[in-house]
């Protein structure tokens, strides 16, 4: 029998987990627990019925999927790669930045070659859509790489400050689609369990409406 009353929030460990855990904790949710240095990988809040469940950012979505977890705090650029069947609820504005395509500094247009990646359906759909022609090149990481070894024309990957791309003597060259972390459902927790999932998504937009009306 399901248990209508608690929520299992699947959240991403890494560079975003500490900017979610302080959007859930100003929402009136502790979460002291999952700062602690730890191997633990599921933690539990009594006192709100909540279950959090610490994984890959690529994986989230697949846990929400089938249910294991019936939210997940994902970034928008997973969701475009992966296109689950998962309920967008809500933009939660952490960790802005933007995938990009960039190249070599002073490469000039892109008009087609071999494209390194960690987003190869977005990056295929992309280029299909302008009509040029790319050989799409999966890699899982320092995607940067590619080019200096000549391994690709061009890269598509996440960007945030450019510092990363100066580094390597790569330039951003053109912005597929602006990012930040989305809360996202399970299609039938959402059913099952509404009035939970209603209460946790009105406090979480009650912190990102007091974040907007913060004077400058």
């Amino acid at each position: 029998m399901v248990n209508k009353e608690w929520l299992t929030v699947a959240l991403a460990k890494g560079r975003m987990l500490p900017p979610a855990l302080e959007l859930f904790e100003r929402a009136g949710i502790g979460c002291g627990q999952l700062r602690e240095t730890s191997r633990k990988l599921v933690f539990t809040v009594e006192e709100h019925k909540l279950r959090f469940i610490l994984a890959k950012p690529m994986d989230i979505p697949t846990y929400v999927e089938y249910g294991v977890a019936d939210l997940g705090v994902v970034g928008k650029d997973v969701l475009m790669e992966q296109e689950k069947e998962l309920y967008e609820l809500l933009d939660l504005k952490i960790g802005p930045c933007r995938l990009a395509v960039a190249q070599k500094c002073g490469g000039g247009k892109f008009n087609g070659g071999y494209v390194a990646t960690k987003y190869p359906r977005v990056a295929d759909r992309y280029f299909q859509g302008q009509g040029k022609q790319a050989e799409v090149i999966k890699l899982h990481g320092s995607i940067e790489l590619a080019p200096l070894l000549n391994l690709a024309d061009a890269i598509v990957d996440l960007v945030s400050t450019g510092k990363t791309l100066s580094e390597h003597h790569l330039e951003e060259i053109e912005v597929i689609a602006w990012i930040t972390s989305r809360l996202v459902a399970n299609p039938g927790s959402y059913q099952v369990k509404g009035a939970r999932v209603t209460d946790l998504l009105q406090r979480l937009e009650a912190v990102l409406i007091e974040e907007v009306a913060k004077p400058c």
